[in-house]
């Protein structure tokens, strides 16, 4: 059963349109992801199928009786009250009234009790009349599932929590379809997860958009992209998604080259040709014509932005050692006797809920806020470039060349002279973006542009807080390519577990009371040892030299890497570069368009061996990684 759709519609303010003949319909029961670039138009299309926004042309239409609720990007200035109130206004009229019935209820004092009671009657039956004590008990339940308190004034809560309560809000109708508009942005891990569950288990017909590929991944059984005003469907899931793309623009590209070459032969014939010849080919020159016509009304794929670092010369084997520091902070313990020692090259993941105290983590450790205890002391050699996820290092007023060249045409990258629209280009700005004011651009330009900012700073320690809000997918995976690569050490805050999973090697979480922890791998192995085991604490004793426990014990001695173990910390580069090579031969054959044509025995032979090489790889690396901190610890004993 077709819940809602569109039928041939076009939007846009400019030529080219936003969105171009654009058709679909949701079907009862199904999860779909809608995905993008920046600015195509994603979350105009969400808008249109609310209804808070009309088509230039076409037909929006939706099955009899089929209600629909949008969860929108942006928090409106217009939301007051509690908590309650917000979510109930989501309900429309009726909601309205059970949010002044709400207010009436806790008013004392502050007007004439008879006309008080008067009004209240009058809302009391209207409530009667419409249901709106169901509705009262539904948002109740709501909020309770989602950990919000109903009495709790909106104003005063965090941004995370401000999202949920508009979670809350687009449920509060009981739609039959409910539309999300990035649904994760600010929120923690938790939270996510949170959401992710109240979906599976109470959703049964969702549209969304987000840059959050776990996400997508748990929650999505099919997937809609958006690409250059066109909409293109895939009924699958995100991974196979992928494969299906790489293959569908492939096939573009060949299509592409054929075409633009058979253009040209014959423009080279219609140089040449003499009039009589082409009176006796006027089809022939028509389909020149067309060709021509066709070619001109071809819009580009956007580009992919060109990350690139200036890696500085590297630093000292050690980089960061903190040892026993205490934060506080309007009296409520933050950080309680934590130490840790970050050595060159590792990739630290810093995880925990919104307002528990990573920024002020990091802060510590950059030595820019001093601990109320403890000490913190840097190895040699830091170049410390920082992202700030406020974007304070950007100025609103001044453009966007005016940010990254500071009053100059020129900056110098890789000891190389670049125009600053030269370098901006290749992170998608255009001339003409380039010299507009940072204050009118959009979430995903501003980081494109913090992004860029960063990179013009050699560097070979990264620091990077929040940086994949409002990014897209592909920008997203790029990022993460390079922070793979990068041959320095990161410090990475973040609730993108697949972004933690990817590129962290160890994870610092805040706990209960100021209790920091320390876990080895990235965001699944947290959940994993956090869950099945009592936690050990990765920390650094500047007095004894060695690893603590949560206890604070102390190992009686350091051992050394034997002989053998030294020989096999020296063998697993190879081993592991062997593993990924040949993951990286079983993924490409997987990606052939033919692959699945091949007899059923091949395809699971190949599957299976994909998911060996992959056991492989994550236990080789941990033994990698084990064997490197038994050897950095005995370095420093």
């Amino acid at each position: 059963m077709a819940f809602i759709g569109m039928r041939d519609v076009c939007w846009g303010l400019d030529d080219p349109l936003l969105l171009e003949n654009i058709t679909f319909q949701i079907e009862k029961g199904e999860r779909v992801c809608l995905l993008g670039r920046n600015g195509v138009g994603k979350s105009t299309l969400l808008r249109l199928l609310s209804g808070k926004l009309s088509p230039d042309s076409g037909e929006i239409w939706k099955g009899q009786g089929v209600t629909v609720s949008l969860m929108a990007q942006d928090v409106s200035a217009k939301w007051d009250g509690t908590v309650f109130n917000v979510a109930a206004g989501g309900a429309g009229k009726i909601g309205e009234t059970l949010a002044e019935y709400n207010c009436l209820a806790k008013t004392t004092g502050l007007c004439d009790p008879g006309k008080l009671r008067k009004k209240q009657e009058q809302l009391h039956h209207l409530l009667d009349v419409e249901n709106g004590w169901d509705l009262m008990a539904r948002i109740e339940s709501i909020l309770s599932r989602i950990g919000l308190k109903p009495e709790i004034p909106f104003a005063t809560l965090s941004a995370g929590m401000k999202r949920r309560a508009l979670f809350a809000r687009a449920l509060a109708k009981n739609p039959d379809i409910l539309l999300l508009d990035e649904p994760t942005n600010h929120l923690d891990i938790n939270s996510i997860l949170l959401m992710e569950d109240y979906i599976l288990r109470y959703v049964k017909t969702v549209m969304f958009v987000t840059h959050d590929r776990a996400f997508l991944k748990k929650i999505a059984n099919r997937i809609l992209e958006l690409d250059r005003g066109s909409l293109f469907s895939y009924p699958c899931t995100y991974d196979t998604y992928l494969t299906r793309k790489q293959a569908f623009l492939a096939a573009e590209e060949r299509q592409k080259d054929v075409f633009e070459k058979k253009l040209s032969t014959e423009e080279a014939w219609i140089r040449q040709g003499i009039k009589a010849r082409r009176k006796r080919n006027e089809g022939r020159v028509k389909a020149l014509l067309k060709m021509r016509q066709e070619y001109d009304h071809q819009r580009q794929k956007i580009g992919n932005v060109k990350f690139q670092f200036q890696e500085a010369e590297r630093t000292g084997k050690l980089v960061i050692e903190a040892n026993n520091i205490c934060y506080a902070f309007h009296h409520q313990t933050v950080i309680r006797h934590f130490s840790t020692l970050i050595m060159r090259g590792e990739k630290i993941g810093i995880i925990g809920p919104n307002g528990a105290g990573k920024t002020t983590l990091v802060n510590l450790l950059l030595k820019t806020l001093p601990p109320d205890s403890g000490t913190v002391r840097h190895g040699e050699n830091l170049r410390i470039a920082y992202y700030d996820q406020m974007r304070l290092s950007l100025n609103e007023q001044q453009t966007v060349t005016e940010n990254i060249g500071e009053g100059n045409d020129f900056i110098v990258f890789n000891n190389q002279k670049r125009h600053v629209i030269s370098y901006l280009k290749d992170f998608l700005f255009s001339p003409e973006r380039s010299r507009t004011p940072v204050h009118v651009l959009s979430g995903g330009e501003k980081n494109r542009l913090m992004l860029a900012k960063l990179f013009t700073q050699p560097a070979n320690v990264l620091v990077l807080d929040e940086p994949t809000n409002d990014l897209d997918t592909e920008t997203l995976e790029l990022l993460e390519e390079l922070l793979f690569d990068f041959n320095g050490t990161i410090i990475l805050v973040s609730h993108d577990r697949a972004l933690l999973n990817n590129v962290v090697t160890r994870n610092i979480a805040f706990e209960q009371n100021g209790q920091v922890i320390e876990y080895a791998g990235g965001y699944d192995d947290y959940r994993s040892q956090g869950q099945k085991m009592q936690p050990e604490i990765r920390s650094y004793s500047k007095t004894s030299g060695s690893p603590k426990t949560p206890k604070q014990s102390k190992p009686k001695s350091v051992q050394k890497l034997t002989f053998k173990e030294k020989f096999e910390l020296d063998d697993l580069p190879g081993r592991i570069e062997t593993l990924e090579s040949e993951q990286k031969d079983l993924f490409n054959r997987m990606s052939d368009p033919l692959f699945y044509q091949h007899p059923k025995e091949e395809i699971t032979r190949i599957k299976t061996r994909l998911d060996q090489v992959q056991y492989e790889i994550d236990i080789t690396y941990g033994r990698w990684e084990e064997l490197e901190n038994k050897e950095n610890f005995s370095d420093l004993a």
